[in-house]
């Protein structure tokens, strides 16, 4: 096989992509934190939409063109 030095060469640019992607996600809480802190988020979200959804009607229903 005469692949020189692709093979380490991808190995780092791997490296390197997957080093980046890792690096938001350290935010020194632990799962159960994480849990409980995107559950909040997400009951602050649905409260927001329905709060806003009461005076807009139902938005999520087709349209009967032909």
């Amino acid at each position: 096989m005469t692949r020189g030095n692709q093979r380490d060469r991808d190995r780092e640019r791997s490296s390197a992509r997957n080093g980046a992607k890792s690096k938001g996600k350290d935010d020194g809480l632990t799962p159960e934190q994480r849990r409980e802190r995107d559950a909040k988020a997400l009951q602050e979200k649905q409260a927001k939409k329905a709060a806003g959804g009461d005076a807009g009607g139902n938005s999520s229903s087709k349209s009967n063109k032909k």
